[in-house]
C-alpha cells in the first residue's frame, strides 16, 4: 500500500507574527474591576486618527465616559475608559458589548462598515447630502426649510448648528413625490437656489473672496454612502469641520441680535497651552462643565486641525470634566509660536461650545408631511425665537424633530408658544426641557492652569517626574 506524504503547516504558525509582536488590536470590556462603571481597555497598533475612532465608536453607543487614560509609545497604542451608559448603569447589555469589541477590534474598512450599518443616517440610499455654511441670521434656519418645501425636496434628515453667528448644517434631501434619489442637474439648482438664500443678506461691503467661501452649497460627498469622492464620515465631525471653515472661533460677527450671556449662571471654561521641552510636547489643558460628548468633540477637533494625542488624561468630577492632552503636530513639532498656541486654544472654545444652549430644548414629534419642518421653524420664527442646534429624523412615516431654542432679543422664552404651536400644527406631541447649561465666560491662559480637586491627578505632573517610566511601562509584549 502505497503511503501519501504531506507537508505538515504549524496550526500556530497563523498566530506567530501576533505572538512576536502584540496583537493588533485586542478589546477587553471588564464589569468586574469597578463597582460603578465598565472598563474598557484598547491595545492596539499605533495609527493616525485611532483614539478618535475609539472614542466615536463609544459616544455612538451614548455611552459617557467618566475616566479616560491614553498612551501611545514606540508606535503602541493603549486605552483605559471608565464609562457608564446613559442611565448610569454598567455596560451589561451583550449586544452593545460585542458591537464595541467589533467596531473598534475591527481595521478601518471594518469601523466603516460598523458605522455603515449602525448610524441610520447612513441608511438612506435614497437621499443626497448636501451642506451649507455661511452668515447665520435670525430666521436662516426657516428660510432654508421653506426653500427645500418650495422646491419640492422631501427632508429625510437634517443636522444644523449655530455659534458666533455662523451656521453649519447637513441636510438629506430626496424627490417630494417620488422619494428617489434627486439627479445631478437638478441637484445642482437646489445648491444655487440654496446659496441665493444664504447670501440674501451680505452688503456690498463684505463680497470678498473669503466671505464668498463661507457662504456655500455644496454636495457632502463623503456623507453620500453611494458617493465616490472621499470615505464614509461622522455628521457631526463634518459639522466641527464646516465650523472651523467659517471660522466660528472668531468673534461673532454682529449682525441681527447680539449673542446675550446671563452672568449669574455662566459657567467657566478654561484651555491652557504650555510645551514641555524635554519631551518635545505641548501639553493642552482643558477644565469646564461636563457634558455628554465633550470628549469626541476635544479630540476631534485636535485631530482635524493635524495635530497628534501621544497622551492623554480624563477626568470628570461632579459637574467639572477635567482633560489634558500630550500632543504634536503631524510635522512632529511642538507648537512654537503664541500666535499657534491662541489658534489652538479658540478653537478648542469654539469646539466645546458648539452644544452649548442658553435656551429650552423643544422636542417635536409628528406625521411626517412635506413642507412639515418648514411649517414648524416659520411658526418658532414669529414666536421670536432663533434656533441654536436642531436634529430633523424620519423613520415609520413620523418625523422626530429636536430643536435647541433661545429668545433673539435675549429675554426668557415665553412658553405661550408651545400652545401656538399645537394650535397651528394639529395634531403634534410636543415636550419642552429648560437647558440648565448656559453660554460660557472663557479664560484664556497659555502658561499658568485652573485649580484642580486634589483627587484629580494631572498626567502633566505624573509625566514631567516620571516620564521615562511611564514609556517604558507602555512598550508592546
Amino acid at each position: 500500500m502505497s503511503r501519501v506524504c504531506s507537508p505538515y503547516f504549524d496550526p500556530d504558525f497563523d498566530s506567530l507574527a501576533e505572538r512576536i509582536n502584540g496583537p493588533k488590536c485586542r478589546v477587553t470590556i471588564d464589569n468586574e474591576s469597578l463597582e460603578n462603571c465598565t472598563v474598557v481597555k484598547i491595545d492596539s497598533v499605533n495609527k493616525q486618527g485611532l483614539l478618535l475612532e475609539v472614542v466615536q465608536v463609544l459616544t455612538d453607543m451614548n455611552l459617557i465616559i467618566l475616566k479616560g487614560y491614553i498612551s501611545s509609545d514606540a508606535g503602541w497604542f493603549m486605552d483605559v475608559f471608565h464609562v457608564k451608559d446613559e442611565l448610569g448603569n454598567k455596560v451589561t447589555n451583550q449586544r452593545v458589548v460585542n458591537y464595541i469589541q467589533k467596531a473598534i477590534g475591527a481595521n478601518r474598512e471594518g469601523i466603516e462598515k460598523s458605522k455603515t450599518g449602525s448610524r441610520k443616517y447612513l441608511k438612506y440610499d435614497e437621499a443626497r447630502a448636501i451642506e451649507m455654511t455661511g452668515r447665520d441670521r435670525p430666521g436662516l434656519f426657516s428660510e432654508i426649510s421653506a426653500a427645500l418645501a418650495d422646491l419640492h425636496c422631501n427632508v429625510v434628515e437634517a443636522h444644523a448648528w449655530s455659534h458666533n453667528a455662523r451656521l453649519a448644517c447637513v441636510v438629506y434631501i430626496s424627490e417630494e413625490s417620488t422619494d428617489k434619489p434627486i439627479d445631478h442637474n437638478r441637484l445642482a439648482a437646489i445648491e444655487d437656489h440654496l446659496t441665493t438664500v444664504l447670501r440674501a443678506t451680505t452688503s456690498p461691503r463684505s463680497t470678498n473672496e473669503e466671505n464668498v467661501k463661507q457662504q456655500e452649497v455644496k454636495t457632502a460627498y463623503g456623507l453620500n454612502p453611494e458617493g465616490d469622492q472621499g470615505t464614509v464620515t461622522d455628521v457631526e465631525r463634518r459639522l466641527h469641520q464646516l465650523m472651523l471653515s467659517v471660522r466660528d472661533f472668531e468673534s461673532p460677527i454682529r449682525m441681527g441680535s447680539p449673542r446675550l450671556v446671563d452672568s449669574k449662571e455662566e459657567k467657566m471654561l478654561s484651555v491652557c497651552i504650555e510645551n514641555c521641552h524635554e519631551k518635545g510636547y505641548s501639553i493642552v489643558s482643558i477644565q469646564c462643565k461636563d457634558r455628554k460628548r465633550l470628549m469626541f468633540d476635544t479630540v476631534c477637533t485636535l485631530t482635524d486641525m493635524q495635530y497628534v494625542i501621544f497622551h492623554a488624561s480624563v477626568d470628570s468630577r461632579g459637574d467639572y470634566a477635567f482633560q489634558e492632552y500630550f500632543i504634536r503636530h503631524v510635522d512632529g513639532y511642538a507648537m512654537s509660536t503664541e500666535s499657534e498656541k491662541e489658534r489652538v486654544i479658540k478653537c478648542l472654545e469654539a469646539a466645546i461650545e458648539r452644544r452649548v444652549c442658553e435656551g429650552i430644548r423643544l422636542e417635536l414629534c409628528a406625521n411626517n408631511r412635506i413642507g412639515l419642518l418648514s411649517d414648524i421653524t416659520r411658526v418658532l420664527r414669529e414666536n421670536g425665537l432663533a434656533v441654536v442646534r436642531a436634529d430633523i429624523a424620519t423613520e415609520g412615516g413620523r418625523a422626530r424633530n429636536t430643536f435647541y431654542l433661545r429668545d433673539i432679543s435675549g429675554n426668557n422664552i415665553d412658553m405661550k408658544f408651545v400652545k401656538s404651536m399645537k394650535t397651528e400644527m394639529g395634531e403634534i406631541d410636543v415636550a419642552v426641557n429648560n437647558e440648565t447649561t448656559t453660554t460660557t465666560t472663557t479664560t484664556t491662559n497659555t502658561n499658568n492652569s485652573m485649580t484642580r480637586p486634589s483627587s484629580f491627578r494631572s498626567l502633566g505632573d505624573l509625566m514631567k517626574s516620571q516620564f521615562e517610566k511611564l514609556s517604558h511601562n507602555f512598550v508592546a509584549i
